[in-house]
């Protein structure tokens, strides 16, 4: 296949820059020059571009022919398989649609053309297509680009500052809107860095890529945050106040400027909003008038970003507190006994793995995460003679520890929690309730017992019976996966011992290993990665076993009993 020159090239970035520019005549004819170049050439990939960009021209200039050519674009880019015509190809479909008020089939259009533009974007069209898709997500219309009333633009740039809450995504939509409202080639967003005391570009129209910064006493936007004056400059460069240099880096050349300051609610100026080159003469009274409506809107979105911004970095502070506080309580019940140091860690990574078979949400995994962290704080008041003695409990040893399930309940509900978080005090305090209604301390049963207090209950008793204690070893593992196995359907939820024996040996031998500095090979990773514990219960209870079973068999033996050789699992 012949490859597209560089002379080409350009003259499809030319086409796309005139669309942006309305002046769609010229890009018609740029689009007839390229394509009676390349019409008899092996070039199907131009053909393509030239097809799809002049069934939007066609469409842009009211022209009903245009459908045949975006079939026919579609079809060379097929043939041609080239992620630019596909790019392209998906973008128009998708801009008629969305004029056309065909929706849903213009957002699977445009999100075609976003997966085709993370391969190759040689045109830069990724911002333009996530702005569509914004609109498209957040109810908002389509707007050809063409003259605009300036009230419509204003009520569409209200619904965005309503709709969207990411304040990158906002301003680009503002800068969008504005751009198409005034007929204007450029649209920038300058915040004023008062620390360093520059400008730079928060949004940028035209140079996404590269960020504008310059010294706040410099150029017109500098002019107009130091005085607060809005400005509507005809000829840039016989200004005075106007800095060249920003032209000189980016390759542009500005002619007129609308810029005008953006305030907070205090009145404070906090940066500049710019308009360069209106394309059919220069900015009039109404486009100030417009630009002051926008500006005022602009700046109440950036307030309210700022502050949600230190709502959430407050909140994210509040967490930290939270789960520090989580961490040292755990800990306290670890310095009682140092035997079972890293039980409650365990049991949430257990207890996180489980989470994950059943495809839990994301809120209640970091819930169930977090009473794991606190199920034995109870243990506090529990003495140490009971706590610490090597050998079996009597059974007034015994209802004294039973009591600290009780007691994890009572210092968690002390605790000032939101409602969602009070869940943590049901799951840690459920732990020891079975699912036939035998456990302790409320005797609950089935459903009674919190989701999260039956995965606890399986991650708990699996972390004890392969831990050593004070009166024994490590069970070996046929026994372990024998008592979890038996005691589905009585002790446990046989939905949560199902999802438990499906976990992957990896993932066991990962939460096994937590408190050592041993580690899993790649080799072994790969192993352990494609067997399970339902795989080692079978291999470990067969009568008859095939080499390879018992390999794996004595390979997960290994990481379970933490040693250097193999041993019998059995």
């Amino acid at each position: 296949m012949t490859i597209m020159t560089e002379d080409i090239k350009s003259n499809i970035s030319l086409v796309l820059d005139n669309i942006r520019r309305k002046d769609y005549q010229k890009a018609k004819e740029l689009v007839s020059h390229i394509y009676s170049k390349v019409e008899n050439s092996n070039l199907p990939d131009v053909i393509s571009i030239c097809l799809s960009l002049n069934a939007f021209l066609k469409y842009s200039m009211n022209d009903t022919q245009g459908s045949s050519d975006i079939q026919d674009g579609s079809f060379m880019a097929e043939q041609s398989q080239d992620s630019t015509a596909l790019l392209i190809s998906e973008l128009i479909k998708g801009s008629i649609n969305f004029s056309e008020n065909n929706k849903d089939v213009a957002l699977i259009h445009y999100n075609n053309a976003l997966k085709l533009s993370s391969v190759k974007d040689e045109y830069k069209l990724s911002d333009l297509i996530n702005i569509r898709i914004k609109q498209l997500q957040n109810g908002m219309d389509y707007s050809l680009p063409t003259q605009t009333d300036p009230l419509v633009s204003l009520v569409k740039i209200s619904r965005s500052i309503t709709a969207l809450t990411d304040i990158d995504e906002l301003l680009k939509v503002i800068a969008e809107e504005t751009r198409n409202a005034m007929q204007a080639d450029r649209c920038t967003v300058f915040l004023w860095d008062k620390d360093s005391n520059e400008l730079w570009s928060k949004v940028a129209l035209g140079v996404e890529n590269k960020e504008i910064r310059f010294p706040a006493d410099k150029g017109l936007a500098g002019y107009v945050v130091q005085t607060g004056e809005t400005l509507n400059i005809t000829d840039a460069y016989s200004d005075p106040r106007f800095n060249p240099e920003v032209d000189k880096n980016t390759g542009y050349h500005t002619k007129t400027i609308l810029c005008m300051p953006i305030m907070n609610n205090n009145h404070e100026i906090i940066g500049a909003f710019q308009v360069l080159n209106k394309i059919d003469g220069i900015f009039t009274k109404n486009d100030e008038d417009l630009l002051i409506a926008i500006g005022g809107s602009a700046s109440i979105a950036l307030e309210n970003a700022q502050l949600f911004d230190q709502q959430l970095q407050m909140y994210r502070e509040q967490k930290l507190l939270f789960e520090s506080f989580i961490d040292t309580l755990a800990t306290s019940v670890d310095a009682r006994d140092k035997i079972t140091a890293g039980h409650s860690t365990r049991v949430k990574l257990y207890s996180s793995l489980i989470a994950d078979e059943l495809g839990l949400s994301p809120k209640d995994k970091s819930l169930i995460e977090k009473a794991a962290t606190l199920h034995d704080i109870g243990k506090i008041g529990i003495r140490d003679s009971v706590l610490q003695k090597e050998g079996k409990l009597t059974d007034e040893e015994y209802k004294h520890i039973q009591e600290h399930v009780r007691i994890t309940h009572n210092i968690l509900n002390k605790l000032y929690m939101s409602p969602d978080f009070r869940i943590i005090t049901e799951i840690a305090s459920s732990h020891h309730e079975k699912y036939d209604g035998s456990g302790y301390y409320r005797h609950l049963k089935g459903e009674e017992i919190t989701l999260g207090g039956r995965i606890l209950a399986v991650a708990d008793v699996f972390d004890a019976i392969t831990s050593k204690r004070h009166y024994r070893d490590k069970m070996p593992i046929r026994n372990v996966l024998g008592i979890i196995s038996d005691g589905s359907g009585s002790h446990f939820d046989p939905k949560i011992v199902d999802m438990f024996l499906k976990i992957s040996l990896d993932k066991i031998a990962g939460v096994l290993l937590s408190d050592s500095v041993a580690q899993i090979s790649e080799q072994d990773y790969a192993i352990l990665k494609s067997h399970n514990l339902y795989d080692i219960k079978n291999y470990a209870s067969s009568e008859q076993i095939s080499e390879n079973e018992q390999a794996i068999l004595d390979l997960f033996n290994r990481y379970y009993l933490n040693t250097d050789g193999g041993n019998d699992a059995t």
